[in-house]
């Protein structure tokens, strides 16, 4: 067994779609990013391939590379991520994601976001949690500057 944790953060921009855990949650503005942005995969890719000693998504889909990654669906990256964990012999035991965000809300959106998850990862939905927390005000998050996301991860 093997433990990973990923983080990740973004900013807030407007004239930009939300996209969290692989949907599109209604928001004035989204996150900045060369990607989507979508920081809970992110997060959950980084902690993926940190519990297989396999480096960061910034390794493996870098920004550097011209126009080949720009505005790419973070499903796409997940999905990467999820092959080759399995080529080097690993599978999910289960996730665990935290979103830092003073708003929008995401409670309503949760369920959604586990179900495109599992759908992206092929494991089952049991597998998969997510969490939204605020900062209570406090920090860039806060301040509603932007987000961030934690996540931990166990592969077997």
């Amino acid at each position: 067994m093997r433990i990973g944790f990923g983080y990740d953060v973004h900013q807030f921009a407007p004239g930009r779609k939300l996209w969290l855990g692989g949907i599109e949650v209604p928001s004035k503005q989204g996150l900045l990013g060369h990607s989507d942005a979508d920081v809970l995969i992110h997060a959950l890719c980084d902690a993926i391939l940190g519990a297989a000693a396999m480096r960061d998504i910034g390794y493996h889909f870098p920004d550097t590379k011209g126009n080949e990654y720009e505005g790419i669906d973070s499903k796409i990256l997940l999905r990467r991520v999820m092959e080759m964990i399995r080529e080097a012999g690993y599978e999910l035991g289960n996730c665990d994601i935290t979103v830092c965000a003073q708003a929008p809300k995401l409670s309503p959106y949760i369920e959604q976001m586990r179900a495109c998850l599992s759908e992206v990862m092929g494991v089952d939905i049991t597998k998969i949690s997510i969490k939204a927390t605020t900062t209570e005000h406090l920090g860039f998050v806060g301040r509603k500057e932007g987000m961030a996301a934690q996540a931990v991860v166990l592969l077997e």
